[in-house]
């Protein structure tokens, strides 16, 4: 992987933040259920795709953009709280991002899963207990969200990190197989 910004990095970047404030602007990104949470979201995908396809700070970017988008939006006071909305959220692509390097060697799709899994838990155990840690809701209620929003979640974030990165990965490789045989 290249080190610093390169082009590649600035358009994927632009791209899934894109997505990431589209999700936020349209609601899309926001799933309305019956629990203390209020929303299940699918906002945090962006950010787990951006740390693996670009690194780290990559998926950091999305992840504010998810943070800011959620704070802006909010409709309750816990995600009026920046230090809820925004703070948690710059660290699901930094952990998708190492789980994905750290388990490559062993399993491409292993690892994208992995990460898909560990990003979306990330921004579930990190929001819901800033919540905690600011008395916004009890640890049994955060508890009880985590289960019933909070793995839903995950699960949905493997799947589509897989179906996407995977995807991805094949059309770069088709690409430059391509260019090899034109060359």
């Amino acid at each position: 992987m290249e080190k610093g910004l390169t082009v590649r990095r600035i358009v994927i970047a632009g791209v899934l933040g894109a997505i990431a404030i589209l999700l936020g602007v349209t609601r899309l990104g926001y799933i309305p259920v019956p629990t203390a949470a209020g929303n299940a979201t699918i906002m945090h995908i962006p950010a787990v795709i951006g740390g693996i396809m670009e690194g780290w700070g990559v998926g950091m970017i999305i992840g504010l953009i998810f943070g800011v988008s959620s704070f802006l939006n909010a409709t309750v006071p816990l995600f009026k709280d920046p230090l809820v909305a925004i703070l948690p959220r710059l660290f699901i692509g930094v952990t998708a991002y190492f789980t994905y390097v750290g388990l490559k060697n062993i399993n491409e799709y292993f690892a994208i899963g992995a990460a898909g899994f560990i990003g979306a838990m990330t921004n579930t155990i990190l929001v819901l207990g800033m919540a905690v840690i600011r008395g916004y809701m009890t640890f049994g209620v955060a508890a009880t969200v985590a289960l019933t929003s909070g793995l839903p979640e995950a699960i949905v974030s493997v799947i589509v990190t897989l179906a996407v990165v995977a995807a991805w990965k094949n059309l770069v490789k088709a690409g430059k197989q391509k260019s090899k045989i034109s060359g």
